[in-house]
């Protein structure tokens, strides 16, 4: 444009025409500085958003927890796990915009933000600093922590998590391999890192908030399930003679053997209420129609619900049907010694056989063990014969669930599970276990081995229950803060070896010392 041979005038104009493309240059420049802090506005107000939601979550499962422990308890404790690993790395990054922000005179002046002085000198000099170091390492305490929290329950949180924040190295438009903290904060203007600073504060409560979502749904869902519910019938009466028309309705009931009631009235008297159920035993009177009156009442916020308790039966002098009842609830377990209560009323003895059934001593008592029965269900047939000589027989279906999923623990019995921590020497002194928190039987597990390894440093296989010398060694040169994890817990039932119980859950420490 200025070569050739111009004109003093014609060099004027040229000169001029690229000192106003430098000006629009320049404008257009403090216009993206200012889009930047436009944004991180934005993002600001959708965080503090996300954060009250998540806050209204907690206070909400705090009072669910209050009214019924046993549904919301675990919800509760597994909600607050994640909100202090999500608070560690969202106060972290404020400290650092605070920092940051330190440094202008004016933190809403956007376009005299321009320069990236602070991070390259705080993050990268030649290389990672330590300041750049920490940073990356909180991030990766909080993506390991995460996913070891949430990743069996909600793998695609989880795999969002491990996304989001992953700090593995980025490979730049010209197939160049940079450090990700290089990459994404290294030459950037001051008000674009803070935005994407602001925007990780935002990933860490939009995530958390997905989580606390997904956790209560699951847990209204599984309340809703069809599975919950149980064909009732309902007769207009409780008995009939022979040759009458049987009338009645099917209904639909559902069993919940989370919820606990504060009160239970029933003819007058106040009982004491199981969990999920109210077990009656009171003289069953005359012969002929007797009546059951009285009412169930649990918290619900901040009033009492009063269900009433309507209901009649028949007193006969002869019974037409056999009586089973299963000692714990109606279901039986594999891998354990399920007791069976057997019994016709006014029948002195009875004959019961099913899969894995054998009498266990008393009269009407037996055990049951379906640890090799294949199928979901097990069949119970009874039979006897009522005073007279007259055949009597009935047979009555249970459903067969496997044993839940055991939980890690360190200590002596009833130790610390989960996510916990511990000063170092107590880590290198105490047995690992495993239990079955909430379990219907008080099962005895062995644990034969595991894993344990000190965060960035390999695995370690250790055989029994307690840390051996390997383990020791890595346990020795973690540093305070760090996290241990103790998995692939090898657990079996003491006295049934050959039952496969689900794996283990594993244990996260955070070591105090």
């Amino acid at each position: 444009m200025a070569g050739g041979k111009l004109t003093p005038r014609q060099k004027m104009i040229n000169l001029m025409y690229l000192v106003f493309i430098a000006m629009m240059a320049l404008n257009m420049s403090k216009e993206v500085l200012v889009a930047f802090g436009l944004i991180n506005e934005d993002l600001t107000e959708a965080t503090q958003t996300a954060e009250e939601r998540n806050t209204a979550f907690m206070a909400g499962l705090a009072e669910k927890a209050n009214e019924q422990p046993k549904t919301y308890k675990p919800l509760q404790e597994k909600a607050k796990q994640i909100q202090e690993i999500s608070s560690d790395l969202n106060n972290y990054i404020a400290q650092l915009k605070e920092g940051a922000l330190a440094t202008e005179e004016d933190p809403k002046n956007y376009e005299a933000m321009d320069k990236a002085n602070y991070f390259n000198e705080r993050f990268y000099q030649s290389k990672v600093t330590k300041d750049g170091q920490e940073f990356v390492s909180k991030i990766d305490a909080y993506r390991n922590e995460m996913v070891a929290l949430i990743g069996e329950d909600y793998p695609q949180i989880a795999n969002e998590v491990k996304s989001k924040f992953s700090t593995e190295k980025v490979t730049d438009g010209e197939g160049v391999k940079k450090e990700w903290i290089y990459y994404n904060f290294i030459g950037y203007p001051l008000i674009a890192s803070i935005t994407k600073l602001t925007q990780m504060q935002n990933n860490i409560k939009t995530i958390e908030n997905e989580v606390f979502s997904t956790m209560l749904q699951g847990q209204q869902a599984s309340q809703l399930s069809m599975s919950n519910y149980q064909a009732i019938v309902v007769p207009t009466k409780t008995a009939f003679f022979s040759g009458e028309q049987f009338q009645g309705k099917v209904v639909l009931g559902r069993f919940d053997n989370t919820l606990t009631f504060d009160k239970v009235i029933v003819n007058d008297n106040e009982l004491e209420g199981q969990t999920g159920q109210v077990n009656l035993e009171f003289p069953a009177g005359n012969v002929g129609e007797q009546k059951i009156n009285g009412e169930l009442q649990f918290k619900e916020g901040d009033s009492i619900v009063k269900i009433p308790i309507k209901s009649s039966y028949t007193v006969i002098p002869e019974p037409n049907s056999a009586v089973i009842s299963a000692d714990k609830m109606n279901v039986v377990y594999r891998g354990v010694k399920n007791p069976m209560t057997i019994s016709i009323p006014g029948v002195p003895s009875v004959s019961a056989n099913a899969p894995g059934l054998s009498p266990s001593g008393g009269a009407g008592s037996y055990v049951m063990d379906v640890t090799n029965v294949k199928s979901r269900e097990v069949t119970i047939n009874v039979s006897g014969e009522l005073p007279g000589g007259k055949p009597i027989s009935s047979s009555k279906k249970f459903r067969i669930k496997e044993i839940p999923r055991p939980v890690g623990v360190i200590g002596v019995k009833d130790g610390s599970d989960g996510i916990i921590r511990m000063p170092r020497n107590q880590v290198e002194i105490s047995p690992i276990g495993a239990t079955l928190p909430d379990f219907d039987f008080d099962l005895n597990l062995t644990v034969s081995g595991f894993k344990f390894q000190v965060t960035g440093k390999p695995a370690v296989q250790v055989n029994g229950n307690r840390l051996t010398g390997s383990a020791k060694a890595a346990l020795a040169g973690a540093k305070r803060g760090s996290t241990v994890q103790i998995f692939d817990i090898q657990a079996k039932i003491a006295g049934n070896s050959s039952y496969k119980l689900p794996k283990v859950a594993p244990l996260v420490i955070e070591l105090t010392n």
